[in-house]
């Protein structure tokens, strides 16, 4: 449950709208699903310039997906 948590906060801590941020979080045979929702003019500042912030914050979402042996993948909602 870390993962989800660690999104919202991350996330939230970008945003200007906070109470737009809706992280939901499924499990299957793939791993993990977190699935992040935004409102639409903080959608610029979740993706980032070329997706670098979208980039950056799967690849910490694996690293801590690793420390608790899960497969953990982003989904961003447009």
């Amino acid at each position: 449950m870390k993962d989800q948590e660690f999104v919202e906060y991350v996330v939230k801590a970008l945003v200007e709208n906070q109470d737009a941020v809706k992280v939901e979080r499924r499990v299957d045979e793939m791993g993990v699903l977190i699935t992040l929702d935004v409102a639409a003019e903080d959608m610029g500042k979740i993706i980032g310039r070329d997706g670098a912030t979208a980039k950056a914050l799967r690849t910490l979402l694996r690293v801590v997906g690793m420390k608790n042996n899960a497969r953990v993948n982003l989904k961003i909602k447009e």
